[in-house]
């Protein structure tokens, strides 16, 4: 199973034959297109990938940051004597191909993933009406043996047995200027389990959307559904999260609540405990930061002037 995530996540950074540029020429469309932008103010939704990439060239440095359970009262300041963190590199290759990798408090988790828009929508140019990426990630614990939850007596400790993986279509249209709604079906692969009832592959479906309150504020939400009869899954619930995004220059602020203490796909999708009707809900928020370490439109333009022509 290692193999087959390892194989798509290649895959989905290297097939050119897929790509929208070659669709276009194929179908005869105009090659000079105006893409679809601003569908998200971010990368992320609140836990989940949205439909937007970093550019090509840009470096995004993410904080998740979120409290305890607001159930915990005043003996834990409504969760704020608790915190779970990750912080985050996302950088841009192309326009089309992402990578990022991240470190989690939560279990101690390392993260990474590969991100690639096989299709982009347009505004302008050529009739694409969405926009579809795949997103594969990975994740691996690193905890001492006696504490990774899914270890038993008698568990030997391999660097296998920490690994996760996850793998995911996102789907999606910027309806217009103020809505925007993706769907990303998907599976997370957990490479060891805690009894012979789990299932190693878990199935799951989610939903996000988007819309646009000001120029600079918008109202966001996700829900991911694990679907049923996957072994027993009595201890968890589905991850549901509600925010607002809050654009200041070069910073997003993004304020929420959400029932899951997790940010990446095993954690948030698989292992959400949080019951929205018994209070079980994390206030947190992220904060994304991007620095331009490449301008492929500045590269360009010196060439450009240094063989003597204009831009």
């Amino acid at each position: 199973m290692t193999r087959l995530f390892l194989s798509l996540a290649l895959a989905s950074a290297t097939l050119p034959a897929l790509a929208q540029d070659d669709l276009l020429s194929l179908l005869g469309e105009d090659s000079t297109v105006e893409y679809t932008s601003a569908s998200f103010k971010s990368t992320r939704v609140i836990n989940s990938h949205s439909l937007e990439n970093v550019a090509h060239g840009v470096l995004d440095f993410r904080i998740g940051h979120r409290f305890g359970f607001v159930n915990g009262g005043l003996n834990e300041f409504f969760g704020l004597d608790q915190a779970t963190i990750r912080l985050g590199l996302d950088y841009g290759i192309t326009e089309q191909l992402m990578v990022g990798i991240g470190r989690s408090n939560y279990q101690k988790t390392v993260d990474g993933f590969v991100k690639y828009k096989l299709l982009r929508q347009c505004d302008a140019g050529c009739s694409m009406p969405l926009t579809l990426a795949v997103v594969a990630s990975s994740s691996v614990t690193t905890l001492p043996a006696d504490q990774v939850p899914w270890y038993g007596d008698g568990r030997e400790d391999f660097f296998t047995h920490r690994l996760s993986y996850s793998f995911q279509l996102i789907v999606g249209r910027k309806f217009s200027e103020r809505f925007t709604l993706q769907v990303m079906p998907g599976v997370v692969h957990r490479n060891l389990v805690a009894t012979p009832g789990d299932r190693n592959d878990l199935l799951n479906a989610g939903v996000a959307g988007r819309i646009k309150l000001t120029k600079r504020v918008s109202l966001n939400g996700e829900y991911f559904y694990v679907l049923p009869d996957q072994g027993p899954r009595e201890a968890f619930t589905n991850s549901l999260s509600m925010g607002f995004d809050i654009e200041t220059g070069g910073h997003v602020f993004q304020l929420h609540f959400t029932n899951s203490t997790g940010m990446f796909e095993r954690g948030f999708i698989t292992e959400t405990v949080g019951k929205w009707d018994k209070g079980d809900i994390h206030f947190g928020f992220n904060i994304s930061r991007v620095f331009t370490l490449y301008d492929p439109k500045a590269k360009a333009r010196e060439r450009m002037e240094q063989q003597g022509g204009r831009w």
